[in-house]
């Protein structure tokens, strides 16, 4: 599953590997260039060393799985290698629904992280800042090699803290002054039925 943004190993995919029985999933950090010889390793070393050896294999037709590797190692070890038909993976099935319920959560995850950690204009600083005093730390930081202190004192603590909150209220301070000021200086028209208006067509289109 991939391709994802390199990290510091630049890693940029993941294995998933389910097990039929159990339904038990591994998620396997790798990368995308993999060839045949990594992704076997990385079978061996993380499946076969503690899982045992399976006693049949169904794969995507990926092309590395494919190469005579595959198939001579499995053959020593007894087990059977299946290929699901491309763009129609049902002898795959538990997999792509697995690798879909994956894909979701990560972008229910992304969502929430991005909003969370965003400043909004009412408050001036981000919903996490606001409510404990930091935001999180992000992969981008790592990727950015812009960590912060994860352990600040509890004076920072409470001084980072005070000042997203002094913030938060002098923005919404300001946003009800806006609002009382907007009020003021518009008027909801006295319409009704039967009066002839003018109306914009510029958001029609979205109407469709």
């Amino acid at each position: 599953m991939g391709p994802f943004p390199g990290g510091k190993e630049n890693f940029n995919a993941c294995l998933v590997i389910v097990d039929s029985y159990s339904k038990s999933m591994r998620c396997l950090e790798c990368k995308k260039e993999d060839r045949a010889m990594d992704t076997a390793l990385l079978f061996w070393n993380n499946i076969i060393s503690t899982c045992g050896v399976p006693k049949i294999i169904i794969s995507d037709s990926d092309q590395k799985f494919k190469p005579e590797l595959w198939t001579n190692l499995y053959d020593m070890l007894g087990t059977k290698l299946s290929f699901s038909t491309a763009y129609h993976p049902h002898t795959d099935g538990l997999a792509e629904r697995i690798i879909k319920t994956m894909e979701d959560i990560l972008r229910r995850f992304s969502v929430q992280q991005a909003y969370n950690t965003s400043q909004h204009s009412s408050r001036g600083k981000s919903p996490s800042l606001v409510e404990k005093g930091r935001n999180p730390l992000l992969p981008v930081d790592h990727m950015k090699k812009t960590l912060l202190t994860i352990h600040p004192t509890a004076k920072d603590f409470h001084y980072m803290w005070k000042r997203a909150c002094d913030t938060a209220a002098r923005c919404m301070a300001e946003a009800k002054e806006y609002k009382k000021r907007w009020d003021k200086s518009h008027m909801e028209p006295d319409l009704k039925e039967g009066h002839q208006v003018l109306v914009s067509k510029l958001n029609f289109n979205k109407l469709k």
